[in-house]
């Protein structure tokens, strides 16, 4: 691998960088060796992972190898420094001058753990392979005793297991301990969370403790962001950050994220039943407990607590419940300074000095609740746990320094909400405030200071802070935000070329109706279907993968509705089949598999998938290629602008203004939340430096100065404003053809199904055609595999995500093919009737294809003088004059079994069934009229044409002369 000097640090990288890495890793570096905080953009596909872990690795392995050196220079030395001398008295150059004293580690932090495994494979991928790596999870992910892991409720499974744990009647927690030294643990493989699990089974051993033992030895740590972030979750998993360097990645959601670790809410309900719960326990104490007993609560399991401390904790929390319940609210709530909550809990009794024998004391009460309760219906301490969070987080600091911060950094928001009234679905928990005899109180205390969490970090003296991201533009009302001095900062260009991209304002729409979606243009009907006429045109000309965004559900639904009505929404489906971004989760993965599948059907001219800004579909999936070739963003998704929250977030940045006026205003922050959430929908389409795709802005607003100025820097200098939406069309049909002619044709790899709890290993081989490859993505294989030629991917040979078309073709003559080769049938009936073992073979019928299409191809190139470009839709308005060349006429392949497997490549699953028992017909009763008209509809077109003539050598002696004379007058229109 190469190796590059940067900033005076050896970096050693995969290939040779392109300048936005270098200048990435270069700033990397310096915010490393100056113990500065950096806040660094790279677009996607610039290889922003790759960069930031060589650099950091780099950089790591020369610490330690400068404090190892300085650790035996203090040892052996008699001129060591007194402060080194004493350090190294205490332990420090203990192990032969391997020290750990002061040895900096890594903290890699991102939002979900399916991103964290994608950094953790390309890790794997480079020469620091060889580092000492793990990564922290959840026991959702990595419990593996049989019955806490059956727990569906994810408070009651840690308590089952710190009980098991503490009371050392869990067999595999118990085995941690002879077993983390293990060669299969302690390797020299990286282990992900599913490879934690497979060598947990394999030894019988928690996953779970085996991280945490890992973790104390390791170079570099993998986290979500709620276990830095999260006072709690730090705490819980033993997350040291003195002296160690702190990497964000996808940092775009971090202001989010710390607001919401730091925040909570709490209804009148919850007190409530916190009181039942702890009545129910209090009848074990009871003088006449066997009388009275509950039935489902095993009153044999151990007490952490007496009956006096019920009786104290219930009139505590009685205390609570009136205290909240003499608030003055009005119908539009009632809001207090952050400082209030310690007041509300005082005169509950709870403060300072007590509050960590209450949190105690109820959490005693929910690991018995959830042990002893033989129910499984029976509740289990939700109640208890809703108030140690409060506690928990209200106490997470005690200083006065700490509670000065409070009253700055929250406000305490109270209002009334119908038990019957759900929170509205636009992602941001607005709520319905009433004011009737059937409404609960909801106690909010907010946070609105991302700083308040950065500054908690920098409280645990970590060394560095690296917040990093494809979409953080416009930096400085970010590092406003952050509140943490930030000494280094980036804004890498993309590596995409001009001819890769095209960006368009579309300011009204072929009816010339103007398109805006403020909120009081939502409703026009008028509007809506100019809009749904936009994305019909546009349709036409925009091959494969199409991505619409709305800004919110509700709007989603409103337009969904009125395109079905006058007819929009059947003619865009005639189109590319729509996929429709579902609000819950357990359907999305079949939802995006479908359409992932649509783009590969040869049958389809693509898909079109409407989402949601903010939404599961703009935040973390990769579109790469035919998956989406041009995103539309439909409005701006601002925040609801009568949200409490969103209310009191822009006063407190208003009263932040009045002591500093270069502070974030409230406007500017509503603003900006709108255009991150469409810089991030926008950062779905272009992912690699070979990529193209088209953006495509459907409101005029998107044409203020202001509005621009925070869009991706990379995508600034692209903006065009559409004029003539005609003209516009055409400019964009005129690119796409461009584009395809110019650039390089993705290049083809087997791919699996979108998972998004990584129950999928990376690296797990992946069974096609009955041979196993090695995976080293989740997308699924585009169109190009199932309709292109090889012949159209000049590269093919290079190795891409370990994955060749070489690679494809070695493996297809290996003994494992033929091992799972039917043999030579003489008679199609027979191949027929074992089809379902061709299954297995499907991808070496593929790759047959391809061969004779590729040979074809090239024979045909090589007669051509200019070779024209099929226009993408409007083809009545484009069409090329100059035909190519004929390609000469495909052969039927000689062999029965690889002729049916040609024919199930090609047909869609009914239309095999159908020529099935077309088949079987024929056989039966000899009908020849019958089953040439079947086969006429199934094969008689230019695609297979050649199988359909290959079809004389399976009929009937007396008949094949008739099909020949048929098959000679058959001619299509070119």
């Amino acid at each position: 691998m190469p190796e590059v000097m940067i900033g005076g640090i050896p970096v050693d990288f995969p290939f040779e960088p392109y300048d936005v890495q270098k200048a990435y890793m270069e700033k990397v570096v310096e915010s490393l060796q100056n113990n500065t905080h950096a806040l660094l953009e790279s677009p996607t596909g610039t290889g922003k992972t790759l960069s930031l872990l060589c650099s950091t690795l780099a950089w790591l392995l020369v610490k330690k190898a400068q404090l190892q050196m300085n650790a035996q220079v203090g040892v052996f030395s008699e001129h060591a420094s007194g402060s080194l001398r004493d350090s190294l008295k205490s332990g420090a150059g203990k192990g032969k001058g391997n020290i750990s004293w002061g040895m900096p580690k890594i903290i890699y932090s991102s939002r979900t753990h399916s991103q964290l495994t994608q950094a953790m494979q390309e890790l794997k991928r480079t020469s620091y392979r060889h580092v000492r790596a793990t990564v922290l999870g959840s026991r959702d992910q990595m419990c593996i005793h049989p019955e806490v892991s059956k727990e569906s409720n994810n408070m009651n499974k840690i308590n089952m297991c710190q009980l098991k744990v503490k009371s050392k009647t869990c067999y595999f927690y118990n085995n941690v301990d002879t077993k983390k030294d293990d060669r299969s643990v302690k390797g020299n493989e990286i282990l992900d969370i599913e490879d934690l699990v497979t060598v947990g089974k394999k030894l019988k051993c928690c996953p779970y403790y085996l991280s945490k033992e890992l973790k104390q030895d390791a170079d570099i740590i993998f986290m979500p962001y709620n276990y830095l972030l999260d006072p709690k979750s730090r705490k819980a998993n033993g997350v040291d950050l003195m002296n160690n360097v702190v990497i964000l990645d996808e940092a775009h959601n971090v202001e989010k994220m710390c607001e919401e670790s730091a925040s909570l809410q709490i209804r009148s309900t919850d007190i409530a039943i916190c009181i039942e719960e702890i009545t129910y326990v209090m009848r074990s104490f009871s003088e006449n407990s066997e009388e009275q007993l509950d039935s489902t609560l095993d009153n044999s399991q151990p007490k952490d607590f007496t009956c006096d401390d019920l009786c104290v904790l219930k009139e505590i929390m009685l205390a609570l419940e009136k205290a909240v319940d003499e608030i003055k609210v009005s119908s539009e709530g009632a809001t207090f300074p952050g400082g209030f909550i310690f007041e509300l809990l005082s005169q509950a009794e709870i403060r300072d000095h007590n509050q960590m024998a209450i949190i105690t004391l109820m959490s005693n009460l929910i690991t018995y609740l959830s042990t002893a309760s033989a129910s499984p219906f029976q509740r289990k301490g939700v109640g208890l746990q809703k108030i140690v969070d409060l506690l928990n987080v209200v106490f997470s600091g005690t200083t006065h320094t700490y509670k000065e911060r409070v009253k700055m950094c929250y406000k305490v928001h109270v209002h009334l909400e119908d038990k019957k009234v759900k929170k509205n679905s636009d992602g941001w928990g607005a709520l319905k405030a009433v004011s009737s005899k059937s409404a609960e109180r909801v106690l909010s205390y907010w946070c609105f200071s991302p700083g308040f969490g950065m500054k908690q970090l920098l409280d645990q003296q970590v060394k560095t802070i690296i917040l990093t991201s494809g979409t953080l533009a416009p930096l400085k009302p970010l590092i406003s935000e952050l509140g943490i001095p930030i000494d280094v900062q980036l804004e890498n260009p993309h590596i995409v070329k001009g001819n890769q991209i095209c960006v368009k304002i579309i300011s009204q729409g072929p009816d010339n109706t103007p398109l805006n979606s403020n909120y009081q243009n939502r409703d026009n009907p008028v509007y809506i279907s100019s809009l749904g006429r936009t994305i019909l045109s546009f349709c036409r000309v925009v091959p494969d993968g199409l991505l619409v965004f709305f800004p919110s559900y509700p709007i989603m639904n409103k337009c969904q509705e009125a395109w079905q009505a006058d007819g929009i929404w059947s003619n865009i489906s005639n189109i590319k089949p729509i996929f429709v971004e579902p609000q819950r989760k357990d359907t999305f993965n079949s939802i995006i598999n479908d359409f992932y599948s649509k783009i590969c059907d040869p049958s389809t001219k693509g898909a079109c998938f409407m989402a949601v800004c903010r939404g599961k579909v703009s935040e973390g999936l990769d579109f790469a290629d035919m998956n989406g070739r041009a995103v539309i963003i439909t409005g701006l998704p601002f925040p609801p602008l009568k949200d409490p929250r969103i209310v009191l977030k822009k006063k407190y940045l208003e009263e932040l203004r009045v002591n500093n006026k270069e502070l974030l205003a409230g406007d500017e922050w509503y603003s900006l939340e709108a255009t991150r959430a469409v810089n991030q929908a926008i950062g779905r389409v272009i992912r690699h430096k070979n990529d193209y795709g088209a953006i495509l802005l459907c409101d005029s607003r998107f044409n203020s100065p202001k509005l621009k100025s925070q869009l991706s820097a990379w995508l600034r200098d692209h903006i065009n404003v559409s004029t003539r939406f005609g003209e516009t069309v055409s400019e964009i049909c005129r690119f796409f053809k461009s584009a395809e002619a110019s650039l390089p044709s993705p290049k083809l790899k087997p791919l699996l199904p979108y998972e998004s709890n990584n129950s999928v290993k990376d690296h797990e081989l992946n069974k096609i055609g009955g041979v196993s490859f090695p995976i080293t993505s989740t997308r699924l294989i585009n169109k190009t595999a199932t309709q292109r030629s090889v012949s159209q991917y000049p590269n093919s040979n290079e190795v891409y995500a370990d994955f060749s078309m070489d690679f494809y073709k070695n493996v297809q003559s290996s003994s494992y093919v033929n091992e799972f080769k039917p043999k030579q049938a003489k008679d199609l009936f027979n191949v027929l009737d074992n089809s379902k073992d061709l299954t297995q073979d499907i991808t070496q019928s593929l790759v047959s294809i391809h061969k004779r299409e590729a040979e074809a191809t090239v024979t045909s190139v090589a007669k051509r003088k200019k070779l024209k470009i099929k226009p993408f839709g409007f083809e009545e308005t484009l069409k090329t004059e100059e035909k190519p060349s004929s390609i000469p006429d495909k052969v039927a392949p000689v062999s029965l079994v690889d002729f049916v497997k040609e024919i199930k490549v090609l047909l869609l699953p009914d239309q095999y069934k159908q020529f099935q028992t077309s088949i079987s017909c024929y056989r039966k009763d000899g009908d020849y009229q019958i089953f040439i008209q079947s086969l006429k509809g199934l094969l008689e077109n230019k695609k297979t044409l050649y199988l359909f003539k290959g079809m004389k050598r399976f009929l009937k002696e007396e008949h094949k002369q008739c099909f020949q004379e048929y098959c000679d007058n058959i001619s299509f229109d070119s």
